[in-house]
């Protein structure tokens, strides 16, 4: 241990440098915040790394350093907003689940809720999934918002299914998706830009689509 705490650099007072991380710590703020600015005054679209760059006062390199492409620091600028929603989501389906409330009755209301948080940040996922940040599962990517919203769909529909509110035939690993995909960010986008759906006609849609499932026959 005590080699491990020599080898820490020091600087010309002898005290370890924690300017350095407190300056990493300022400028990623100030990249967020002025990335935040830019996004409202022109658009998520319209606005490049090097706008944000030069708007923060920082290298190329420096944001680089900190964020790979624009969806990494959109998906960034989403975090509070997503784990607030993860963990209202979570009370919200631990509350339900006490007060006896039927899975799929969780599920419409998860799909509702989902909806209306798309809509929210619908320019910032578009850019996040334009920089192919939402394919796959790796470790890295674990957090990301499909994965999530995919594990508690699955898992909703397979209490449902235990229940005997569905039928043990659904796929629940296709069903999820097919749930989400209409939730997609282009897909969404395209659906209240060119198609012009409100937002209550796309959660009617996908809640049809869940009642539905519960009129497939449940084999004994």
């Amino acid at each position: 241990m005590a080699e491990n705490l020599n080898s820490i650099p020091l600087t010309m007072s002898g005290a370890t440098p924690k300017r350095e991380r407190r300056d990493a710590i300022e400028n990623r703020e100030r990249i967020l915040k002025t990335a935040v600015s830019l996004f409202a005054q022109h658009g998520v679209r319209q606005v490049s790394m090097a706008d944000i760059a030069k708007a923060a006062g920082v290298g190329k390199g420096t944001l680089y350093r900190r964020f790979a492409n624009k969806g990494e620091l959109c998906l960034a600028l989403m975090d509070t907003q997503m784990r607030d929603f993860q963990n209202d989501t979570f009370l919200l389906m631990q509350q339900s689940a006490a007060d006896g409330v039927p899975p799929l009755e969780q599920l419409c209301g998860f799909i509702d809720s989902l909806v209306h948080f798309t809509e929210a940040h619908s320019p910032l996922l578009c850019e996040v999934q334009r920089a192919g940040m939402l394919e796959g599962l790796s470790d890295e990517r674990i957090q990301l918002p499909h994965f999530w919203q995919h594990m508690t769909i699955a898992s909703l529909l397979k209490t449902a299914v235990f229940n005997k509110q569905l039928s043990p035939l659904i796929d629940i690993e296709y069903t999820a998706d097919a749930l989400l995909s209409p939730l997609k960010a282009d897909i969404f986008r395209f659906q209240r830009t060119v198609r012009d759906f409100p937002l209550e006609r796309i959660s009617a849609g996908l809640q049809l689509f869940i009642t539905g499932l519960s009129r497939i026959e449940i084999l004994e």
